[in-house]
């Protein structure tokens, strides 16, 4: 196709008389010129091309002719993709497969970082979209409608429709159809609007579940369901043999006793073929899907001409069929509810009977990979195939009703003829005759329909297609269905069974399992008794699939976007209601049962909780839920009695200080927010700073340690800081209290690294901040322990200097575990404990054993207590060091927690510790409260004040001390200890931030003189604390230096246990009122 250049707005060189050519030229594609999906018809712009003059005057000697397809063979051949990084749109792109095509990333795109050649050739992408494997497509008749009748068809039909007209009547039977008819179309437009919400996979009703609703739900209900289809088989099964008991009978052959171990001998051998047709992979159901659907309405079609045409003879006549009739059909309208099957029969009881029978809607979702447009196949043959069904259900219970006696005796004596003709048969229904009461009819006999039809035999034929074609489709479906649930690994029981074999992955050892477990109930042997705990499993799976519409529909997720329309959000709700309410109705025993076990399941696979993101409508639910939360708590003021403290923990990397970490879960748990800050002054790449928050996040799941990470990367440590202050938290979600490190270097860090700190508690206090600082000895960093060495490519590896916990490789769904992150990777999953430590002597360190293993260790082997372990990262560290990493991990057996509360700060320097306190690993400790006394010689009411006060607070502590003598001068040897440590700060060569001059030494002399003297008392009364918390002095602005008020920190807490350093940001956090 040549098109002129006019046609695209292109004037010809010639009619325009210029010399100079247009730099770009628009040309068609050619018919055959697709690449990479570019339809034919685009418009192609080339660069210009060079005339001969061109290639002549620069010296080219084999000018080519003025063409384009002459130009050089590279541009000739090249397609937009090799153009152009960018991706065009493509179904390839979005699927969750590894194998599929993957779109450049935006750091690709944006070019974040230079691509060598040899990282270009690997990671270059096909241009060609892969051709998907297309496998035989099914329309909606062959792919859903003939399943779907095959499975709703089953055993009912032919041996127990005539018995439920028996005990309900016309009228009721009728109600029961409806009421099935209705429950089963609700849940069928619910299922509908589910799968084409996106194509479902493998599993049936557990992924159609466990990908709306999550792994809880998708999982119980796939064990319910997978057990009811078992069981179903059983029940089919069963039918199947009495179907064929009673034929034998007929011809006077029995094996045993033509009853119940007949039905089981017959019936495991049966068992034991289909299973082994199913697990030899054989597909000649499917292929023979038309001839059975043509036997089963052949066999109905047989029934229906047979009671038309009415009794052959006498015999049929005396054995209850006497052809339609209205009388018969007005005397069987009625209900006539009898004792039966060792069970007062009700219409709840019958209908628990019947509804296993219109089970089946699932089979075309349950293939809908295979399905040429699912969208519209599942909704059309599903509702199409229920149509059918309940017509010909509701026929059969109209031709059945009119045309036989409810009870018959058998016995011509009964009959009244003249001239060979029956005037009356109203004795037949008395049985006045026969000793042992009417054993034909419908209530007595379940072979009515032999009888009634026009060559008994065709009804075998009918009944056995459909029982054992129903029973093998429930026998093939439930190991497929074990074998999803294996693959996701959501009970670990399941896994042995879920293993492939072959190459097309049949899960045999599930098929002995199905075995086993249909074996189980076929030995029961008895249709009645099975029908109503079918009903219950399956009535639980209807209401689930309602209930995962209606949720859907009610949370409406973005990515909830149905193809098929006729749903109704409150319409599945009232399918859900009605299930459960049904379930109820039928037995509310086994309905309890039923949701005992559901529940039991749901809770394994919540405590388990499986690494798993589907994308379910519960985690939408959770975000609109905080969403929504956060917001009603954004507009509700602030109240004392609701405080928590809400903490910005300054640690870095979290595994490089773990104790600051850990005493900030200690202070909040689950119950308070805490965001772990990490600011780098680096500045990362996305890769980088993505594994970073990654890793970060692994290490706090692992430690159980409920904490978000917040990351600022290329800025100074106090920028990054005041940028996490005003930044970090939602609406009342935010922190109000900064808990830092200690700066142990202070004194020997560069004059920038120390002013930079001390800015941080000024701007902590600028935003109303409380702080608060912790100290151990022994310092908090453990960065280089911890020190991290990341695989090429940054894929998530653990850290070098922690624990690592692997894991078998999983086997999963091609779609079950990925989320839509573009750095989704591997991530890694550290245990508990701190790192890996050994000695020379390859002892291992763990904190988890019991005591009992600690004494026969002790028993067994004495570790001397000065030996130096090794981190994996090759970094000695001693006892005592651990032992500091973990202070506020392991339990306290005792001690005391020391509460100098030194100035009024709101109270959180008091809550804090009996924050603490109340933890069960600090529980032993007893709070010992120091105060300061105002007047000296009012010691004793001072006292019974702050008693009053801690008791008005309902603090438990154990002992007050009132301390007096604060303002008394320190020791000479405090004061030389602290000239020591400022004197080099007093020197003229320091920079002026950092220079304590003498004006200012003068002018805080008498603060400087309490901090010492606090000393002198900490020593003496606090030594020997697990913890001690005091209050923090204030670092008023433009009045203090940092190097001066670093050093008064120094004293407080040199020497002494762990402390920390609390003040509040004056605002009251406890009240007495209620």
């Amino acid at each position: 196709m040549v098109s002129d250049s006019s046609q695209f707005g292109v004037n010809n060189n010639s009619n325009m008389g210029m010399k100079e050519e247009n730099r770009f030229s628009v040309t068609a594609v050619e018919n055959d010129g697709k690449k990479n999906g570019i339809h034919m018809g685009a418009a192609i712009i080339t660069r210009p091309l060079r005339n001969s003059a061109e290639t002549v005057e620069r010296g080219d000697p084999n000018p080519q002719p003025d063409t384009w397809l002459h130009d050089a063979g590279w541009r000739r051949k090249r397609s937009l993709a090799q153009l152009t990084r960018e991706a065009l749109p493509r179904m390839e792109n979005y699927r969750n497969s590894k194998r599929a095509l993957k779109r450049p990333s935006l750091g690709e795109l944006h070019g974040d970082h230079l691509i060598t050649e040899e990282d270009e050739k690997q990671n270059q992408r096909d241009t060609k979209s892969p051709t998907p494997a297309m496998g035989i497509k099914l329309g909606w008749i062959q792919g859903v409608l003939i399943p779907c009748l095959l499975n709703i068809w089953g055993v009912m039909l032919f041996l127990r429709i005539s018995w439920v007209v028996s005990q309900a009547g016309i009228g009721l039977s009728l109600v029961i159809i409806a009421i099935s008819a209705i429950v089963c179309v609700i849940t069928t437009l619910s299922m509908s609007a589910i799968c084409t919400n996106g194509e479902v996979k493998g599993g049936g009703i557990y992924y159609i579940i466990s990908r709306s609703l999550g792994p809880e739900f998708g999982a119980s209900v796939g064990i319910i369901f997978a057990f009811a289809n078992a069981v179903a088989a059983s029940m089919n099964t069963i039918g199947f043999c009495d179907s064929l008991n009673d034929l034998l009978k007929n011809q006077g052959v029995k094996i045993i006793d033509n009853g119940v171990n007949d039905v089981r001998i017959v019936g495991a051998v049966a068992l034991v073929v289909m299973c082994i047709i199913c697990a030899v992979g054989m597909d000649w159901e499917s292929k023979a899907q038309n001839f059975l659907i043509a036997i089963i309405v052949g066999a109905m079609v047989d029934f229906v001409v047979g009671t038309i045409m009415g009794p052959k003879d006498v015999t049929e006549m005396t054995q209850g069929f006497l052809g339609l009739s209205a009388t018969t059909l007005a005397h069987n309208f009625k209900p006539d509810f009898r004792y039966s099957e060792n069970l007062n029969q009700d219409f709840f009881s019958v209908f628990a009977i019947f509804f296993p029978s219109v089970t089946g809607i699932q089979a075309g979702a349950n293939i809908s990979g295979d399905l040429k447009d699912p969208a519209s196949a599942i909704p059309k043959g599903t509702l199409l195939a229920l149509l059918i069904s309940m017509v010909s259900y509701a026929a059969m219970v109209l031709i059945s009703g009119a045309g036989a006696l409810r009870d018959a005796s058998g016995n011509l004596t009964d009959l009244i003829l003249v001239n060979g003709t029956v005037v009356d048969y109203s004795g037949l229904a008395s049985c006045v005759n026969t000793t042992g009461g009417c054993i034909y009819g419908l209530h007595n006999s379940y072979s009515v329909m032999q009888l009634m039809s026009a060559w008994g035999p065709f009804i075998y034929g009918g009944c056995w297609a459909a029982t054992l074609s129903t029973a093998l489709t429930n026998l093939l479906s439930v190991p497929r269905l074990i074998q999803a649930l294996g693959v996701d690994r959501i009970y670990p029981g399941l896994i042995f069974f879920s293993k492939p074999y072959g190459k097309h992955g049949e899960p045999y050892r599930g098929y002995v399992l199905t075995f086993f477990v249909s074996l189980i109930f076929l030995l029961i042997a008895d249709l009645n008794t099975i029908a109503p705990l079918i009903s219950n499993f399956y009535l639980a799976s209807y209401a689930l699939i309602n209930f995962c519409t209606f949720h859907a529909a009610l949370v409406r997720p973005l990515g909830w976007r149905p193809t098929f329309r006729y749903y109704n959000v409150w319409v599945s709700l009232l399918g859900f209601l009605m299930c459960v309410a049904i379930m109820l109705l039928i037995s509310w025993v086994m309905s309890l049962v039923t949701f005992a076990i559901f529940f039991t399941l749901y809770l394994i696979v919540h405590y388990r909780n499986p690494d798993v993101n589907w994308g379910s409508s519960t985690q939408a639910q959770m975000y609109k839920t905080a969403l929504s939360s956060a917001h009603n708590l954004a507009r509700t003021g602030e109240h004392v009695k609701n405080y928590w403290p809400q903490l910005l923990v300054l640690s870095g990397k979290p595994q490089d200080r773990p104790a600051l970490v850990d005493l900030g879960n200690l202070i909040t748990k689950a119950g308070s927010l805490m965001i772990v800050g990490d600011v780098q002054q680096k500045k990362l790449s996305y890769k980088e700073r993505s594994y970073r928050l990654r890793s970060s996040d692994d290490w706090l799941r692992a430690r159980k340690v409920r904490a978000f990470c917040a990351n600022v990367n290329g800025f100074s440590f106090e920028i990054g800081a005041r940028a996490l202050i005003q930044s970090t938290g939602v609406g009342r979600l935010a922190p109000n209290v900064l808990l830092m490190g200690y700066k142990t270097d202070w004194s020997t860090a560069p004059e920038a690294d120390l002013e930079s700190y001390f800015n941080v508690l000024h701007t902590a206090f600028e935003n109303r901040l409380s702080v608060a600082i912790v100290r151990v000895p022994g310092g908090l960093d453990y960065g280089t322990v911890a020190e991290e060495t990341p695989a090429s490519g940054l894929t998530g590896t653990s850290s070098t200097g922690e624990l690592r916990v692997r894991r078998g490789p999983l086997i999963m769904h091609a779609d079950s575990d990925l989320d839509i992150r573009a750095d989704s990777q591997p991530s890694s999953r550290h245990n508990l404990n701190l790192l890996t430590l050994t000695t020379s002597r390859s002892f291992t360190i763990s904190e988890k054993s019991d005591s009992k293993e600690k004494k026969k260790d002790k028993k067994a082997i004495d570790i001397p207590r000065h030996i130096i372990y090794k981190s994996s990262s090759g970094i000695e560290l001693s006892m005592e060091q651990l032992s500091q990493m973990t202070i506020f991990k392991k339990k306290q057996d005792g001690g005391t927690l020391d509460v100098w509360w030194l100035y009024d700060d709101g109270g959180l320097t008091i809550l804090l510790p009996y924050i603490i306190s109340q933890r069960s690993a600090w529980a032993n400790c007893k709070l010992r409260i120091f105060a300061l006394a105002n007047r000296h010689h009012e010691m004793e009411l001072e006292e019974r004040n702050m008693a009053n006060l801690l008791s008005k607070f309902r603090i438990d502590y154990s002992s007050l001390t009132m301390v007096q003598d604060i303002t008394d001068p320190p020791q000479p040897e405090t004061k030389q200890f602290f000239e020591d440590t400022i004197k080099k700060f007093t020197e003229e060569t320091m920079g002026d931030d950092c220079l304590i001059s003498k004006t200012e030494l003068s002018t805080l002399c008498e603060k400087t003189n309490r901090q010492l003297r606090l000393r002198e008392l900490l020593l003496t009364n606090s030594k020997d604390a697990r913890l001690v918390v005091m209050s923090l002095p204030m670092p008023r602005k433009g009045s203090v230096s940092a190097p001066l008020y670093m050093s008064w920190l120094e004293m407080m807490s040199r020497d002494l246990p762990p402390m920390l350093f609390v003040r509040g940001n004056q605002t009251s956090v406890l009240t007495f009122y209620s």
